[in-house]
């Protein structure tokens, strides 16, 4: 069990796709790690199925969106049915700014498998059948005890300077270090099941049916099928339901002439919502299943994991090539906030579909057709479950704009604290990126230095020659440089207006800026003020 040599900086606990996620943007950002996980191999449970654009946006900067994609059924619309009509409905695949306007449905092996296989490509592995049974601080690192899962006396003792825990709901690495996971439990019980469904079934459409007995969902499955889902009182038993239960609960909560005619996965599970009190203690970095829990309503959890993989990715990452420890610290400063407020909206949907007084029904009802023929369902609803606006203004990893910062005038409408616009590009030099989300999709650090004046060719210069090999330089100007082997260069769609610089994490938020007409401005005072992955600071 032993790893030979040293151990990597980093041990990952957890293949499923938020350890995976973590561990393919730390090889892909040249940190090695150690993945180990309990289970055999890739989940072969389809378990969470929505991806939205938030997580689908992860997956281009790793690399693995179009394998993603091409196996998943794009989603158009989500329906709400009461007493047999329609209440309410939004449109799915028109969320501006992004590649990715619309949430596709693939079950979670899919996604894991491709997250797997990049994993391999970046030369990382899994040790599969492998069990972590206990974690603790120790000195400025971690001891982990581990060995094979069916083995219990078989033990490995490491230290680790680092740790990612992603070990699920029950994470024996959370547990060992006594960080508490707090929340409820629900008190009905939920039934999965995955099969072949006739009648009038959606084809690229969730809908959601609300009895005064409980909830039914639909949602179509790529390459046919659907999953249905039902909420019931608990009965004590914890099997899976039979198929004479699902077809008694579907003829009662659904549409006439629903059938289930095969069902190839069914699970009966309870369903929790908990946030663990802390997301970093010391060394160790809880995310995804292991940090926060709640109902599948909206299909959060897996996007919410995958978000959290890379965000710790990148942080861990820069950290370990230079960066200030400090820049952690808002790992668990961004991270739990968003997984509380995910915990919440799932929290409120599901209530909203677990209502039985005849009056809060009446009420519910109207205000869902309100809501949803004003529009005000749709605009609030998708951009809440699409996970890609961020107000990251207050965060650690945000340095506040100067004094007049006119963030129009920059491209993209920069913004410390908020995810950077998109904006045309026509490449001028060093790149054949089309758009600025292109230029982004590597999932680099990236400095904008905007203007056409020699002052900006030279701050893009210095940057350029001052910063690690990871971070990248592209200046946006109105004409072809001079300097062919200078910074990668293009001209956007729109003029430059002023001389700016802006530094743009690898989420794609922006996290500093600068006005290059301040005299005050130095190189070395804004790569100070962003999060860069360098051993040596910029100089002047």
């Amino acid at each position: 069990m032993s790893a030979p040599g040293p151990h990597p900086p980093v041990l990952v606990v957890g293949a499923g796709p938020t350890g995976l996620t973590a561990a393919c943007t730390l090889l892909q950002n040249g940190v090695s790690c150690r993945v180990v996980e309990r289970r055999a191999g890739v989940a072969e449970e389809p378990k969470a199925l929505i991806l939205w654009s938030g997580a689908l946006e992860v997956l281009r900067r790793l690399g693995v969106h179009e394998a993603v994609v091409r196996q998943s059924l794009p989603l158009e619309s989500a329906s709400y049915f009461s007493q047999g009509r329609k209440i309410g409905g939004v449109r799915f695949g028109g969320l501006p700014d992004t590649a990715f306007p619309g949430p596709v449905c693939l079950p979670q092996p899919g996604t894991e498998q491709a997250l797997y296989d990049r994993l391999l490509a970046l030369g990382g592995s899994v040790e599969w059948s492998t069990r972590v049974h206990s974690a603790a601080p120790a000195g400025a690192g971690v001891r982990v005890v581990l060995g094979p899962a069916g083995a219990p006396d078989t033990r490995e003792e490491v230290a680790v300077p680092w740790v990612v825990a992603a070990d699920g709901s029950r994470s024996a690495v959370r547990e060992s270090l006594g960080v508490a996971f707090e929340g409820d439990t629900y008190d009905r019980t939920f039934l999965l099941s995955d099969g072949v469904v006739s009648g009038p079934v959606p084809r690229r459409e969730a809908q959601y049916h609300l009895t005064p007995d409980g909830v039914l969902v639909i949602v179509p499955l790529p390459g046919g099928g659907h999953r249905v889902f039902f909420d019931t009182e608990p009965d004590g038993s914890a099997e899976p339901p039979d198929d004479a239960l699902l077809a008694r609960l579907l003829a009662e909560r659904g549409p006439a002439g629903l059938r289930i005619e095969e069902v190839w996965w069914r699970s009966r599970f309870r369903v929790h919502a908990r946030v663990a009190r802390e997301f970093r203690r010391g060394r160790v970095l809880l995310a995804g299943d292991a940090a926060h829990l709640h109902s599948p309503a909206g299909g959060q959890g897996l996007n919410t994991g995958i978000q959290d993989g890379f965000d710790l990715g990148w942080k861990l990452a820069a950290v370990l090539r230079g960066a200030p420890e400090g820049l952690l610290e808002s790992y668990p400063l961004e991270r739990r906030p968003t997984a509380r407020a995910v915990v919440r909206s799932a929290d409120q949907q599901t209530r909203m579909w677990m209502v039985r007084a005849p009056l809060a029904r009446r009420v519910r009802d109207t205000l869902m057709r309100l809501l949803s023929a004003s529009g005000l369902l749709e605009r609030r609803l998708v951009p809440q479950l699409a996970q890609i606006s961020p107000d990251l203004r207050d965060s650690p990893a945000v340095t506040p704009p100067p004094s007049g910062w006119r963030a129009r005038d920059a491209v993209g409408a920069a913004l410390p604290g908020r995810r950077i616009g998109d904006a045309a590009l026509v490449p001028l030099a060093g790149t054949g990126a089309g758009s600025l989300h292109d230029y982004l999709a590597s999932g680099r650090h990236v400095l904008l230095v905007g203007g056409d004046s020699p002052a900006a060719a030279e701050a893009a210069a210095r940057l350029r020659d001052g910063v690690a090999g990871d971070v990248d330089v592209l200046r946006l100007c109105s004409r072809a440089p001079e300097n062919a082997d200078g910074p990668a260069a293009a001209r956007p769609e729109s003029a430059v207006r002023g001389e700016w610089v802006v530094h743009v994490r690898p989420d794609g938020v922006v996290s500093a800026v600068a006005d290059l007409s301040d005299p005050a401005w130095s190189a070395r005072d804004f790569a100070a003020a962003a999060p860069l992955p360098v051993a040596e600071r910029t100089t002047t």
